[in-house]
Order: structure tokens, then sequence, then C-alpha cells
């Protein structure tokens, strides 16, 4: 099965304006991403844009870069535009790892890939154990809650996604990664936003509550996103002192 890789990235974050031009080790955000995605070699890798600087910054730094629409209302959006206007054909599955985790494991993309491909599995996304209870509470780390137990080895259903809950069986911290069926993302995109995605800012919920499974594997750490300025420093002394 082939996979297409398509990063979408924006300056105009809420919180953090301009995130995915900042620098760690003299790269910008989004270009370690795409460099992430680049190594777990899956496949074709592009960064779907609004902003011609984003684009740019990844040219520069050696990856391929599509403009879209300043209008889309999610990331998902965004790579559907990009995915049609792209024309690459054969497309089985679409990887959409989000631009503002840089520090994401390579071995978690791939195992994402391979489990889809193993499953034939429509839709899938990846989960973290929670190891600290403070994330509970913490509005900024996404939640998801499985029927089962997860595993290495294999997936479990997603219950339902959320920003704050307390601490209960099959809760784990998701990890901004999908990955769906060509044609499980053309039927998300013709769907309207649902209310609970509009209330809780989860556009993930547009697909459950529409009846569309969502696989989750479990990933073998939560990486670091970067949401807020402290993020973006917490990560940088990180990512900088490794080096």
């Amino acid at each position: 099965m082939k996979t297409l890789t398509i990063i979408p990235s924006r300056l105009s974050a809420t919180r953090l304006p301009g995130k995915p031009l900042l620098k760690i080790n003299n790269l910008s955000i989004i270009s370690h991403v795409f460099r992430k995605a680049q190594e777990a070699n899956i496949g074709e890798v592009i960064v779907a844009t609004e902003d011609q600087e984003i684009a740019d910054d990844v040219i520069k730094n050696g990856g391929r870069a599509i403009l879209t629409s300043k209008n889309h209302k999610t990331g998902t959006d965004r790579i559907y535009e990009a995915f049609e206007k792209l024309k690459i054909k054969d497309v089985d599955l679409i990887l959409n790892l989000q631009g503002d985790e840089p520090a994401i494991n390579i071995d978690d993309i791939i195992s994402l890939n391979k489990k889809m491909v193993s499953s034939q599995s429509k839709m899938g996304t990846l989960a973290a154990i929670i190891k600290d209870f403070k994330d509970l509470e913490n509005e900024n780390i996404v939640k998801v809650i499985t029927k089962k137990d997860l595993n290495k080895d294999e997936f479990s259903k997603a219950d339902t996604f959320l920003r704050s809950s307390p601490n209960i069986a099959n809760i784990y911290h998701h990890v901004g990664i999908y990955c769906y069926s060509t044609e499980t993302l053309r039927k998300f995109v013709e769907l309207n936003q649902s209310k609970n995605e509009i209330e809780n800012r989860l556009e993930q919920l547009r697909a459950l509550d529409n009846n569309i499974a969502i696989n989750v594997a479990l990933a073998s750490s939560s990486p670091i996103g970067v949401d807020t300025k402290e993020d973006y420093l917490a990560l940088k002394k990180i990512m900088e002192y490794k080096v």
C-alpha cells in the first residue's frame, strides 16, 4: 500500500503565532517535523500551508511544500485540499503529521503506518501512557479513552477524546498524528463540523460523531507539542542539549 505524508502548518496559531518558523538548532520547527517524516521512509512527504514564508522555509531546507487556502477550519481540511491539488496516483493512505511536534518518535510513525496496512484500517492514531497525573487536568494535553488497554501489538478502538478527565481506566495521552484511507479522508471532509467537535476544539470527534471508528495504537512516548512559548523554550533546551 502507498502512503503519502502531509503536514499541515500555518503561522497564525492563536497561542503562539509564528511557531512553525521558530528555530531549534538553527532549523525551523516545521522543517524538523518534515525531516522526521522523511526519516520514517514510508513515502513522499509534503507540507501543506497557507503561508508563503513556511513554504519557502521548507523548500530552502530541502523539503516540498504546497500552498492551500487560508479559509480552512481544520488541518484535515487543509490536507485534503493539498491531496486533491497534488494529483498523486495510487495513494492508499494519507498520514497527517502535526507540524508542531518536532520531537515525535520516528519508530512511532512507522508503527502506525504498519498497523494501518496490516489491519486494513480506515482511520488510526497514536496514544501514550500518562505518567504525570497533572496531565489529566491540563487542557492543552488531549486525552483519549479506549475500549480496552493499549498494547504494542494491536489497535484498540477510541471511545472518546477529551481535554480534561478524572483518572479512569484506559485513558491515554493522545499523540497528534492520524492516518486515513483516502476514502475515509474524503468522507470526513464532506461532513459538517459536529457540535462536539466545535465545543471541545477536537476535530477527531467529528469522525466518532459520524460513526467513523478510530483505531488507536500505543506510542512509545508522548512528544512535547509546542503550544506556548514555555513549551518552545523547554523543547529547545532538550533538543539542543542532546546535540
